[in-house]
C-alpha cells in the first residue's frame, strides 16, 4: 500500500508540474511585460518632453517682451541724438584762385 500510496503522490507532482506554463509560455508573457514597461515609460517620457518644451517656449516669450520692454524705456530715457548729417556742417565752397588754376586765363 505505501508503495502504491508513492507512487500515486509522485504521479500527483509530476502531472502538477506538467499542467503549468511551459517556457515558450513564459518567455511570451516576460516579453508582453517588458512591451509594456517600454510603453509606459514611452508614454511618460514624451509626456516630460512635451511639457518641458512648452515650459521653454513660455519662457522665451516672457523673455523677449521683457527686453522689448526694456529696450523701450532705454530708448525713451535716452536724449534724442542728432543724425551724423546734421551734426556735420555744411562746408562753405572755398574760393578758387584763378590763377592758380591750370588753363585759365587772366582777364584784362
Amino acid at each position: 500500500m505505501k508503495k502504491l500510496f508513492s507512487l500515486l503522490i509522485v504521479a500527483g507532482m509530476i502531472a502538477f508540474v506538467a499542467c503549468g506554463p511551459s517556457q515558450k509560455e513564459k518567455d511570451e508573457a516576460a516579453r508582453q511585460d517588458s512591451i509594456r514597461k517600454a510603453d509606459s515609460i514611452a508614454k511618460v517620457d514624451s509626456t516630460v518632453k512635451a511639457d518641458s518644451i512648452a515650459q521653454a517656449i513660455e519662457k522665451a516669450k516672457q523673455d523677449s517682451i521683457v527686453k522689448a520692454d526694456s529696450i523701450a524705456k532705454a530708448e525713451a530715457a535716452k536724449p534724442k541724438a542728432t543724425t551724423k548729417k546734421a551734426q556735420i556742417k555744411k562746408e562753405e565752397p572755398k574760393p578758387v584762385d584763378k590763377k592758380k588754376r591750370p588753363g585759365a586765363t587772366k582777364v584784362q
